[in-house]
This record gives structure tokens, C-alpha cells and sequence, in this order.
């Protein structure tokens, strides 16, 4: 096992792990590495075909959007590592490593925690029935079409906000309004009608137990990608049918009545937690309810030295949102290093 020891380590090259570590380098805070496990950097836009993602005018797909952030960190001078998992610590400012070059102990000045967020599988969401192939998450459904290029079926049934009769679905954490929880959600079924689309499938109908369309700010972001999608209001799902593959979904409407969808794909979209992993290894407090890290107002963690950003944080948090709080969470490092210099 080698050792090596860096400024600052980010964990997480999606949009707030690189957009902090392009700042960090940027603003001399030294040897500036990102880790992540995926075989590329960039997080969750990079399976994101669609546009929608930057700032207006320059509105661009998920992948373009990745590719600008892991541009940007590596002209600011970041080492960008990918292919690269972090298992636990090894210090208080440590991680224990594993990647192309084998075990490595990392050790850091500051660390910062941007591991995002992910969709509850529909395990998480207490949907009973048997356990078929075909039944995707929106991440899991963009990965298998836009990078293996996999055929996915020909009829879809997505079940979005509120579509299941889970509790906990929504995201709902404190420190997160019901309007952006309602922007993610919408965000998450326009990408799952997009990808659907994109593989050449039929969306039968898109389940909800909102008991209508959304207003605001969330109507605008999921109202064209509706466009011809039968939109049920007012339902859950409650099993899905079928051996093998689905071959439909019960759904329960809020008078009682039943009825079967029938399909031979299921997505489940939204409802996001945050990966907090390794911060639950590192017995760094979390937050009642939500589970995410507890921060304080500059995102320092329970332990010094620490930081926690982007959707790990707030999972419900767009790309753009999770870049901005990465670009926060540079600042309240750079204030840490500068107390170290000072003391030193």
C-alpha cells in the first residue's frame, strides 16, 4: 500500500466536485485531486442526452455540460482520478483508496464530500410482486440506453413523484423547500421521457399521486416532454405483475378503484437520498430525517476539516445548483487552509 498526501481531496467529480476544485486550484490552494468511482468524470449529466443543462443562453446536453466542468478543473490545474473509489478512512483527514494504481492512503489538509445523490431503487419504495428484469431508476434507464446502447422494451411505464405508496418517497428534507423538491421530481420524469423516447419505446402512461399537473417553476420543467404522454393523476402503484420481465403495474387510484397498466418496462423516478456512504463510515454526524451530513452555514461537517456539498447535502439539488454549492463549499476551504498557513 502506497501513501501520498495532497491540499485538498474532493470526493465526487460530479457538477459541485469539480466546479470546488476548479475553484480550489484556481485560487492557489495547492495540490487539488478528485476522486470517482465511475469510469468518467462529470456525475449524473453525463447520461443526461437531452438539453436543459447550463445557463441561458448556452444551454447544452448533460454530456457537453460534464465534459465543460472536467475542462475547467483540469485547466485550473485539479488532478481529475476516475475509476477511483474511496473505501474508508484512514485518518481523521485520510482515505483509504483503490483504483488502476492499486491501495493508496490519501491524506489531505481539507476534504470535501461531494458524493451526490441518488433515485430509491423500487426495493426502497415498498412496491411488492416479483422481481423481474426491466425495472429501472431514471439513472439505471440513461446509463443503459445512452452508454451500453441496451434495449430496454417497447412499452414503459414511468412512475413519478408520489407514484408509490413509500412514505418516505419525496425527498423532503429540511433545509430543502417543497419547490425544489417539485423542480428535481419534474426533472427526473422529463429525463425518463426523454431516454425512453431516445430508445425508441412507447411511454404508456406517466403515474403520479400529485392529484394534478404542476404549477410554477415545475410545470415549465416537465411540460414538454409530456407532450402525448398519458398523464395519471392521483395513483400509486402498488405491484408490479409478471415473470421474467413486467408485464404490467397495479395501480391504485385515491377512490379505491384498481386497475393494470400493461407494460413490459417499469422506471421509477425521483425520490432522491443522499450517498452518504462514506460519511456514515466516518461517523460524521447526520442530519434527523434526511440522513445527509449535518453542515453547518459554511459546509463544515462534524469533524475538522471536512466539508460536505452539492446533493449530498441537498439531494434534491438541479446540476446547476449542486455547481454553485461546490463553488461555496471552495470558499469555506480556502478560509480553513488560510487559518492553517496562519497557525502554522
Amino acid at each position: 500500500m502506497s501513501a501520498r498526501e495532497v491540499d485538498v481531496l474532493v470526493v465526487g467529480a460530479g457538477p459541485a466536485g469539480l466546479v470546488a476544485a476548479a475553484r480550489l486550484a484556481a485560487l492557489g490552494a495547492g495540490r487539488v485531486e478528485v476522486l470517482d468511482a465511475d469510469q468518467g468524470a462529470g456525475g449524473a449529466p453525463r447520461y443526461g442526452a437531452h438539453r436543459g443543462y447550463g445557463t441561458w443562453p448556452r444551454v447544452v446536453t448533460g454530456p457537453a455540460y460534464a465534459r465543460r466542468l472536467v475542462a475547467a478543473a483540469q485547466r485550473a490545474g485539479a488532478v481529475v482520478r476516475t475509476g477511483v473509489t474511496a473505501l474508508d478512512w484512514a485518518g481523521p483527514l485520510a482515505l483509504e483508496t483503490v483504483g488502476p494504481l492499486g491501495v493508496e492512503t490519501v491524506t489531505a489538509r481539507a476534504v470535501v464530500l461531494a458524493t451526490g445523490a441518488r433515485e430509491r431503487p423500487r426495493a426502497a419504495r415498498l412496491v411488492p410482486g416479483t422481481r423481474p428484469a426491466g425495472v429501472y431508476t431514471t439513472g439505471e434507464l440513461q446509463r443503459a440506453v445512452h452508454q451500453f446502447g441496451q434495449h430496454i422494451g417497447t412499452r414503459v411505464v414511468i412512475v413519478g413523484a408520489r407514484g408509490t405508496a413509500c412514505a418516505g418517497e419525496t425527498t423532503g428534507p429540511a433545509g430543502v423547500t417543497g419547490a425544489e423538491d417539485a423542480v428535481a421530481a419534474a426533472y427526473a420524469e422529463h429525463a425518463a421521457v426523454t431516454t425512453v423516447r431516445a430508445s425508441g419505446a412507447t411511454v404508456v402512461a406517466l403515474v403520479t399521486g400529485l392529484s394534478r399537473a404542476r404549477t410554477g417553476r415545475a410545470r415549465v420543467a416537465d411540460s414538454r416532454p409530456r407532450q402525448g404522454v398519458p398523464l395519471l393523476t392521483g395513483a400509486t402503484v402498488t405491484e408490479l405483475l409478471g415473470q421474467g420481465r413486467p408485464s404490467g403495474v397495479r395501480v391504485r387510484h385515491r377512490d379505491g378503484r384498481t386497475a393494470v397498466l400493461p407494460c413490459d418496462t417499469v422506471v421509477f423516478t425521483g425520490a432522491f437520498v443522499p450517498d452518504q456512504t462514506l460519511a456514515r463510515r466516518g461517523g460524521l454526524a447526520l442530519a434527523t430525517g434526511t440522513r445527509c451530513p449535518a453542515v453547518d452555514a459554511a459546509l463544515h461537517t462534524s469533524r475538522p476539516g471536512v466539508f460536505a456539498t452539492g446533493a449530498l447535502v441537498r439531494p434534491a439539488a438541479s446540476a446547476p445548483a449542486a455547481a454553485r454549492a461546490g463553488a461555496y463549499a471552495a470558499h469555506a476551504v480556502l478560509d480553513r487552509l488560510g487559518l492553517d498557513l496562519k497557525s502554522a
